[in-house]
């Protein structure tokens, strides 16, 4: 490393603006000015980008960043992307964080990376892989963001470089370029540089990146006359005249690695520095690069030749043992040609060999014939597994050789791809696989290629996993087991690319053709469990008793039977059956363990059956089940559709309780989620509709519109069974917006699709309730009776807000007093139910019904209540509408009591007191000792989460007021 540190210490010459953004983002960092004097209110990190052509002095800036960061106390990562190694999986995330943790003990890797030690441990190379699933590429993402998150708070103030982006794995850039914009929120500092015109399809993101952060990159210009001229002059001495010096610029148009390099060269051949010498200098200058470089190694002789070969094929952080045993040297000879290539100042270092100057390390690997290149990667390949370093180090050298029928190189590609699969980079494992392929590997081996191949493509790219796995059902399969297993992945992509009746199909052909009555068994229940999702199935019904039959006969001794069990459970959900059979049900299927994250499975079950404790007004217990399951989830790194769905189902069980606010919050970040995985999926649709439904509860329509609308949340719906039901929530927006008749029609055919399959439950699905709502004006008989209907069938589940639901919801569309006893009866049951939201809708229904009969003592006790109730939910618009009923019934309409007080901070709860009492912004500022646009927010905030303005504020000592006027 002697001559490459000797040259990064050379003057940077017409660097200033550089280095002078360089100090600005380091004194932001570590807190101080660039004088070292005054100290910034809070240390800043940011994100520098440094663009330019080869050779035009990025290596040498970035040396020097590292040099004045590690001189002001920085925590320095850097690392370089390699030609060589752009297709090996976290290349770069490994240089950058694994010499963190060099050294440790694993107990101490434990301890340091917790949670995230089995998921980015084998991605860094700290541990092995563990056996169980992959992680998903975002849940690997999260981690190394924890990671790095973690290290920059720990060591701040840090540095991270990265030299050559434009070289580096998809797998370290995809992390980073989503990383670097959260630079500014942490003490780091993030450069990168690249050559713009060499960025490859996966670097894209980089180039955004200098303008996301807020500015634009540092594009390095070539050295102007005079700039050469200093460089001359600090390499030859002042004896190097003004012609001489110009003609050094002329041929290398200002290129300071060219300038350099000339500068070596003519010291080397003792040519003297002046006019008299410099047309020699464009022959010179040609040596330095392409062919003249490359003639300049052949004069050295050819093992030197070799060993240079040998070593661009390795790549970077070369050892001198491996380059000799690519290039079939002995020890002695590798030495002397080792020294001779430091001599020509082609590589560097003693321990770890390395090429001066990438554009020699290309230059060297260009110029090998493509026959010895390709023997050369063979031999690499064979030299490192041999080495002890393994299939995965190999892999990138077998990409490179010619397909042979080798089973050897099958072996070692597969090995490879496991290894990376599991460490959480399927596209590099899929690269693995499809060589392997084209190998081609044995006619028994094929199948099993296909299904790994197939297994790597699943979560990029579902369609060429189906086609994948079909095409490994028609290769001759002498393991059932593997058979059985392309089976079930093959019905899992199908059903998850929302093609559920050829996942169903999949698993009906294998079931006759299968002997083994346990594998016959699981097939069955994988086919019940696909079938429970379709909205097309053609007899639900038939398929209930079956599985009836079945479930009831089983004793959950296995996973299988407890699968089964739980589709039992959902069932009977649907069905509207007894809420005490379905937890009888759901209590048998848990019984011996029911995990999310079991190999080989999906979390489908496990979900329906703790959502089964929702329906039956069992929350707490779906709540835990949840727990337990998103910790299954982040234990095995699955942060994609897996976490949204388990995000967005939570949301839904709190919107159930009546808690709105945090509802809202679980939906917004699975719906985040949900749109990582992709628009479209089962996922979005699941998270869009629970979203539009708490906002309704809310009482944001137009906000829940525009949601809708934002993402094409309509007709035509997805083919897979979701929930809440899509088109009875569209139905139900509709509703809301006024649109009655538009309301009618898809509410309608709602039942129309699920009145078939035998899905009667009101809680699961209340399109009756809703169906009955928009048909009351135009059909006001029809209306009562599906209204009712619906009260049955609430009835005969037996869940209390089942029941009190479908009472209060029937009662906006019954005549006269039956319409008082319904709700009546309604609050009887929700108040003991969990549902608060529904509670508190009942209340204030009975409230203003009885106001409206006059029976206003009645009427204010329940409309307090529901007010109470209502707040308590975040239920804005029913708090206006509870309020309005108040003012109606002649009482004074409490804008702020104890309970809504409870919703606001000490802060906010100040400014609202003094705001009641009359004071302008500027005079509460004063009081409270805050700038006035503090107050002002303080007071919006205030004004959003109690749905009012100035003039219906009450001070907190009034609060008590409103219920004295009730006594009174």
């Amino acid at each position: 490393m002697t001559q490459r540190s000797a040259r990064s210490r050379r003057t940077l010459l017409e660097r200033e603006s550089e280095l002078s953004a360089v100090d600005e983002a380091l004194g932001e960092l570590t807190g101080l000015r660039t004088d070292g004097t005054e100290p910034h209110a809070r240390a800043r990190g940011a994100l520098l980008a440094v663009a330019g052509r080869p050779g035009i002095g990025k290596t040498t800036l970035l040396a020097e960043i590292r040099r004045r960061a590690a001189a002001r106390g920085c925590t320095v990562l850097a690392a370089r992307g390699g030609d060589q190694e752009q297709r090996v999986a976290f290349h770069v995330a490994r240089q950058l964080l694994q010499p963190q943790f060099a050294g440790a003990a694993e107990a101490d890797l434990r301890a340091q990376l917790g949670s995230w030690y089995d998921i980015v441990g084998p991605a860094l190379g700290l541990c092995a892989p563990t056996d169980g699933a992959p992680p998903d590429p975002q849940g690997l993402r999260d981690g190394l963001d924890w990671v790095l998150t973690h290290l920059a708070v720990l060591r701040a103030p840090m540095v991270l470089v990265l030299d050559d982006a434009h070289w580096a794995d998809p797998e370290s850039l995809r992390w980073l370029a989503a990383f670097a914009p959260r630079a500014e929120e942490l003490p780091i500092l993030v450069v990168v540089a690249y050559r713009p015109d060499e960025l490859p399809e996966h670097a894209e993101p980089f180039r955004a990146l200098p303008s996301r952060a807020g500015g634009r990159p540092l594009d390095l210009e070539p050295l102007s006359a005079a700039a050469v001229a200093s460089l001359v002059r600090e390499a030859l001495g002042t004896r190097a005249d003004d012609a001489f010096c110009r003609e050094c610029w002329a041929v290398t148009a200002g290129n300071p690695f060219e300038t350099v390099e000339l500068t070596a060269k003519v010291r080397d051949r003792g040519v003297t520095p002046t006019e008299d010498a410099a047309h020699l200098l464009r022959d010179l200058a040609a040596a330095v690069k392409g062919s003249g470089l490359i003639a300049r190694i052949e004069r050295l002789g050819t093992s030197t030749v070799r060993f240079a070969w040998a070593c661009a094929v390795l790549g970077t952080e070369i050892h001198p043992h491996l380059a000799a045993a690519v290039a079939g040297l002995g020890h002695e000879e590798a030495a002397d040609a080792a020294d001779a290539l430091r001599g020509a100042r082609i590589l560097t270092g003693v321990e770890s060999l390395e090429f001066v100057h990438p554009l020699i390390a290309t230059a060297v690997y260009r110029a090998i014939p493509p026959g010895v290149r390709v023997a050369l990667h063979g031999q690499a390949a064979w030299c490192v597994v041999d080495d002890g370093r393994g299939a995965a180090a190999a892999a990138r050298h077998l990409l490179e050789t010619h397909p042979d029928g080798d089973p050897w190189v099958v072996q070692q590609l597969r090995a490879a791809a496991a290894e990376t699969l599991r460490s959480g980079a399927p596209d590099a494992a899929r690269r693995y696989l499809a060589r392997a392929l084209r190998e081609p590997p044995d006619p028994g081996d094929r199948a099993a290629v296909l299904y790994e191949l197939g297994s790597a493509s699943l979560l990029t790219e579902p369609a060429t996993t189906v086609n994948l796995l079909r095409a490994a059902l028609e290769e001759p399969i002498t393991a059932p087991d593997l058979r059985h297993r392309i089976v079930y992945r093959l019905s899992q992509v199908l059903a998850h690319s929302d093609r559920l009746a050829e996942a169903s199909d999949t698993l009906a052909r294998e079931i006759k053709v299968t002997g083994d009555a346990r594998v016959k068994l699981r097939m069955v229940a994988e086919q019940f469990m696909w079938d429970a999702f379709r909205a097309d199935e053609p007899d639900h019904p038939s398929r209930s008793r079956r599985m009836a039959r079945l479930a009831d006969r089983l004793t959950g001794r296995d996973l299988t039977e407890r699968y089964i069990i739980g589709l039992r459970t959902w069932d009977a959900v649907l069905r509207g059956e007894p809420a005490h059979i379905a937890l009888h049900h759901a209590e048998r299927a848990l019984a011996g363990g029911l995990g999310w994250a079991e190999p080989d499975r999906g979390f489908e079950v496990p979900v329906l059956v703790a959502l089964a404790f929702t329906y039956a007004d069992r929350p707490g217990r779906t709540e835990e089940l949840f727990a337990a399951g998103i910790a299954d989830f982040e234990r095995q790194g699955w942060r994609g559709g897996h976490l949204s769905f388990a995000y967005t189902l939570l949301a839904y069980v709190r919107y159930r309780r009546g808690r709105l606010a945090e509802a809202e919050d679980f939906v917004r970040a699975g719906l985040r989620l949900a749109e990582r995985v992709g628009p479209g999926t089962p996922a979005q649709w699941y998270a869009l509709g629970v979203l539009i439904e708490v906002l309704l509860a809310r009482g944001r329509v137009t906000e829940a519109a525009q949601v809708a609308d934002d993402h094409c949340f309509g007709a035509p719906f997805p083919a897979a069974v979701v929930f809440p039901d899509a088109q009875t929530v569209y139905g139900e927006l509709l509703l809301a917006r006024g649109l009655t008749k538009e309301a009618a029609v898809e509410l309608a055919a709602a039942g129309r699709r699920l009145e078939p399959r035998g899905v009667r439950n009101p809680s699961w699905c209340p399109w009756q309730l809703h169906l009955a709502r928009a048909e009351s004006q135009e059909a006001p008989d029809r209306a009562v009776l599906t209204a009712l209907e619906a009260v049955a069938r609430a009835r005969q589940f037996g869940a209390p807000s089942a029941v009190g639901q479908a009472m209060r919801l029937a009662a906006e569309v019954v005549p006269g007093s039956a319409r008082v006893k319904l709700l009546e009866e309604s609050v009887t049951h929700l108040e003991r139910s969990p549902a608060a939201y529904e509670l508190a809708c009942a209340l204030v229904a009975l409230g203003t019904e009885l106001r409206r009969a006059g029976r206003a003592r009645e009427a204010a006790e329940h409309l307090y209540r529901g007010l109470d109730t209502a707040v308590q939910c975040g239920a804005d618009g029913l708090i206006e509408t509870a309020r309005e009923e108040l003012a109606a019934a002649g009482l004074r309409p409490r804008r702020l009591h104890s309970t809504e007080t409870d919703t606001l901070t000490a802060r906010e709860r100040t400014a609202a007191d003094l705001a009641a009492e009359g004071r302008t912004e500027a005079e509460i500022a004063k009081k409270m000792g805050v700038d006035e646009p503090v107050a002002v927010r303080l007071l919006s905030a205030v004004f959003r989460k109690l749905g009012t303005d100035r003039t219906g504020l009450r001070t907190a000592s009034d609060l008590t007021q409103g219920r004295g006027e009730l006594r009174d």
